[in-house]
């Protein structure tokens, strides 16, 4: 499939109309016009000069490059302004020409005002009226010729100019979207400083290959994935995970492309060319989510088919029935019929969705939350359970000492120092982090052997030690108080590390996965947003599990459970209602298809992005429950616009009983539904700016 950038789409109905035109082309079965993006896909056999001839019959191009583009914007704004703005002066000139008793000439002026107002309007409306199609087109210009027919010269200009305002208007409110989206896709980098031999050139990032080296100054762009091999400073990861504050970078540590230098310069490795590093999948991913369609908006689609058929036979009911049945005269009737056409209208029926849902994908981007497509963003906002993995989502996973017990203090710390400094298991880097708190005259083993499954013995000064589990210490009889002391910390949900002598044992280690600082608030910010229900699903045993939901507040939690008896417990709590899983997207992969709607995080790992509906680009749940607000934001527009569009529509109705509604009134009831719902929508992205503080060592964000 080939992809090209269109200009002068008018609306999402039209766009429909001129994909089904390219259909019926050899090799154009499988083309289509994505609307909300501004997007052409075909295939790349078909005949594009045919494509162009259809596009051009609905005012629509395709665009060649990204300048074409902007100076279309700009140009084809300020033509419809012009249009618009002399219309308004001859309709006003016209009712002056009028009042003074120059009927024919007034005509002329509002004939005038009336095809530079609605030009586009009418010659469209006239081909669909050829073609038996019926759109917004074509009912504005039967009443277009309506009102020329009964006389309505003026009126029938006001309505042409409201309809122009009111389409230029509507396509403005969609480029605000579009803009803020192509905003956000502008963030990749285009070029990157090749160092090549030690002589540098400047080359495109397309062009990188894995392992070339690039330099990186103060201010410039990362151009893909890879690791610091030079250098060191503060990088801005915001593009990827909607982190504000920097990250310090040294040699060896990886760095996301699109990523910014603050300070300092930095040679990179690259570790993936640009197409498959992080930021380029999210973009991807991102400008996709656009045209994907809810079932909100597939409903409204199917509506709006039939809606239109049925306004019109309502207008012909109100043009007759009155007439034949209440002896209301023929031409008020038709006047009322016409202003039925009008108010029929579907335009903000039909954006009561689209422009709410870019800027909900849009706002999320800018927070490092990737949602992969509005009917994710939808269900996100319906989701009233969330069940969490512990390890590496509530909790760092990664092993540290939550409690120490020293019966021999300076022994025990140096024995357990001298053993654990040349292993590599969890655990003992957990014991060798703890013990390093402490200045340590640290020994070299004379003799050293891991027992599997058990722990490690040595010798040091020539005498004998243990350290590892319980079971490594079956040589000793224990007294009361390490028995006592042993079930303690295992009541807790500590795993247990001792070390001991040949007599005796010196002390003992009870190591836990360290839960997140965020945890526990994220959990009571989800509960505020709605969330009524938190479960925790774990492999680890039932007393770990209990201390972990106690300490950070889930309501529900479920221990001991394999990988598919995850699935299987997802299965039985999605019987309750809608549950989203989240988890660290690779371990958790069945219970995160399972779900309503699975939920990764882990800074843009590969598999993250692969395997969930909605990713969190950071390395924590801190924005979570921002996500799940502004997709219930997102939901309650998206109903208000609907009610708007339609509640409108049917005051307007109601005011042909009495014979009160007039063409002006109808049109402006449109427009007035259509602005509303466009600017609703746009306050999807005001976004409050986080102030940054420092408290106590620690830094928090507060919304301002």
């Amino acid at each position: 499939m080939k992809e090209y950038r269109l200009k002068g789409l008018s609306c999402p109905n039209c766009a429909a109309g001129l994909e089904e035109h390219i259909h019926q082309l050899e090799h154009g079965e499988t083309a289509s016009i994505l609307y909300n993006s501004g997007k052409l896909k075909v295939d790349e056999k078909i005949n594009i000069s045919e494509v162009k001839k259809i596009l051009a019959s609905d005012g629509a191009n395709i665009i060649e490059n990204e300048e074409s583009l902007h100076a279309h914007h700009h140009h084809g704004g300020s033509k419809m302004k012009l249009l618009l703005g002399a219309s308004v002066i001859l309709f006003a000139l016209a009712i002056f020409v009028e009042s003074i008793g120059y009927q024919f000439a007034a005509v002329g002026l509002y004939l005038t005002a009336m095809v530079l107002g609605g030009y586009g309007t009418f010659t469209q409306g006239v081909k669909n009226l050829f073609q038996l199609k019926f759109n917004i087109e074509t009912l504005m210009t039967i009443a277009l010729i309506g009102a020329i027919a009964i006389g309505e010269w003026r009126e029938g200009t006001l309505v042409a100019i409201l309809f122009g305002l009111n389409e230029y208007l509507e396509g403005l409110g969609m480029e605000k979207a579009r803009h803020s989206m192509a905003k956000l896709l502008n963030v990749a980098p285009k070029e990157a400083v090749l160092i090549e031999n030690g002589i540098e050139r400047i080359v495109s990032i397309q062009s990188l290959k894995v392992d070339d080296i690039v330099l990186v100054r103060a201010g410039e762009k990362i151009p893909s994935d890879g690791f610091v091999v030079e250098g060191k400073s503060s990088v801005n990861e915001a593009a990827i995970t909607g982190e504000s504050l920097p990250v310090e970078k040294e040699s060896g540590e990886g760095v996301f492309g699109g990523s910014v230098n603050n300070e300092g310069v930095l040679k990179v490795r690259i570790t993936k060319v640009y197409e498959d590093s992080s930021l380029a999948k999210i973009l991807h991913l991102v400008e996709d989510a656009q045209d994907t369609k809810t079932p909100t908006e597939l409903f409204i689609n199917r509506f709006s088919k039939y809606y239109t058929p049925i306004i019109m036979m309502v207008s012909l009911l109100v043009m007759v029935v009155p007439p034949l049945l209440f002896n209301r005269e023929w031409g008020e009737s038709f006047y009322q019929g016409l202003a039925v056409l009008i108010v029929g209208c579907p335009c903000a029926l039909i954006l009561s969705s689209p422009i709410a849902n870019i800027s909900g994908i849009t706002r999320n981007a800018r927070n490092g939350i990737l949602v992969k497509g509005s009917v994710f963003l939808e269900q996100l906002g319906k989701i009233d359970t969330i069940a969490f993995d512990k390890t590496g989502t509530l909790t760092k996973g990664e092993p540290h000492v939550e409690k120490m017990i020293a019966y021999q203090k300076e022994d025990f710390l140096t024995i357990s120092a001298s053993i654990e400094k040349s292993s590599s298991h969890p655990l003992a880097k957990a014991v060798m982090k703890k013990v390093n708190e402490y200045q340590l005259n640290i020994l070299e083993p004379e003799e050293i052997e891991t027992i599997s499954g058990q722990g490690i013995t040595a010798v040091l000064n020539g005498e004998k030690y243990f350290i590892g589990s319980e079971k490594s210490m079956s040589h000793l009889s224990l007294s009361e108080k390490v028995k006592k002391d042993i079930k303690a910390l295992k009541e807790e949900g500590l795993t247990l590390v001792l070390a001991a002598d040949q007599h005796r044992v010196l002390g003992m280690f009870g190591i836990s996965d360290e839960i997140r600082e965020e945890s526990k608030r994220v959990i009571a910010a989800l509960h505020e947003a709605g969330i009524k229900n938190t479960v925790m699903l774990t492999g680890d045993h039932q007393k770990t599990a209990e201390k972990v939901a106690n300490a950070v507040g889930v309501k529900q939690f479920y221990g001991n459970l394999l990988p598919e008896q995850k699935v299987e417990k997802i299965k039985e709590l999605t019987k309750q209602g809608k549950i989203a899983m989240i988890g660290d997207g690779i371990n958790d992969a069945p219970a995160l298809a399972t779900a309503d709607l699975g939920i990764a995080m882990g800074k843009g790992t590969d598999s993250a992005i692969e395997i969930a509906d909605l990713v969190l680009m950071q390395d924590h749940l801190g924005k979570l429950p921002t996500a799940v607000s502004l997709s219930k934001k997102v939901n309650r527009i998206i109903k208000l616009n609907i009610m708007l569009s339609l509640g409108l529509k049917l005051i307007a109705l109601l005011l042909t009983i009495p014979g009160l509604l007039t063409l002006w009134i109808a049109i402006l009831s449109d427009m007035g539904a259509t602005i509303l719902v466009t600017l609703i929508s746009l306050t999807v992205l005001w976004q409050r700016k986080e102030k940054v503080q420092q408290s106590a060592g620690k830094t928090k964000l507060q919304s301002s």
